[in-house]
């Protein structure tokens, strides 16, 4: 009975502690940590430091944190800050572009970690930059999100013309069209799109979701659109609202 008693007992520590008690407090000791990590990536992100935003997505990758703590509370907030900077006039097309650019690199390192996760396919997206804006982060970083919550994407790039958009939905039996614009003088191309969508006969079938940083819930509204994403995190969500599909998001 006392060889029993002893078994049941977790084996203790000099301190007196039990293992997983040790195992929770080293846990909280690394979260302080964790958090600077990520803090330091979203600001290297802001300030375009591409070696740094390399560096800390590789460590927190090999350390093993979730690929999507370090998409949402490390990249993601910081091309966030930078871009509300272009907003009030403190970055400049350069300066957001280059930031960009940073954001780029943390996404290609996270993303084909990210796709090897994924599950089954729950939906097809037609997605791009619509015609003349040469600008895809927005784009990518959607594209990211989509397919970690398993859709299929169809990347048309950037410059995409309106006929080249429904026949790719049309191609590729697409549930959702999904537009990117980042400049107002190219924002009316959306509402081409949609209406040569109408045209098509495809309008009922293929759903279309629209964003960027001058597009607003109402002018999506006003031209159409089935959905409006005012940040990518956000277009997981609703792609997945368009197509009905409930759970988590």
């Amino acid at each position: 009975m006392l060889g029993k008693m002893r078994q049941s007992h977790k084996p203790e520590s000099k301190s007196g502690k039990t293992r997983d008690e040790m195992k929770g407090i080293q846990h909280l000791s690394e979260e302080p940590e964790l958090n600077q990590r990520l803090s330091g990536l979203c600001q290297a992100v802001v300030m375009r430091d591409c070696k740094m935003v390399t560096e800390l997505t590789e460590k927190m990758v090999t350390g093993g944190v979730d690929l999507f703590k370090i998409l949402n509370e490390g990249l993601i907030p910081g091309m966030l800050a930078a871009s509300e900077r272009f907003r009030r006039g403190e970055f400049y097309i350069p300066e957001l572009l280059m930031s960009s650019r940073a954001l780029k690199i943390g996404l290609n390192i996270l993303r084909p970690l990210i796709q090897e996760k994924k599950k089954g396919v729950v939906g097809r997206v037609v997605i791009g930059t619509v015609k003349f804006d040469l600008h895809d982060i927005g784009k990518n970083l959607v594209i990211l999100l989509l397919e970690g919550n398993g859709f299929e994407i169809i990347d048309l790039g950037v410059d995409v013309p309106p006929e080249k958009f429904v026949k790719a939905a049309e191609k590729n039996v697409a549930q959702i069209l999904a537009m990117s614009s980042l400049l107002t003088s190219t924002m009316g191309w959306m509402k081409s799109t949609i209406e040569l969508l109408r045209s098509s006969g495809m309008n009922g079938r293929v759903k279309t979701m629209v964003g960027g940083a001058p597009v607003t819930s109402i002018y999506a509204e006003n031209i159409g659109a089935d959905a409006y994403c005012r940040e990518a995190t956000s277009a997981p969500a609703e792609a997945k609202r368009l197509l009905g599909i409930k759970g988590e998001d």
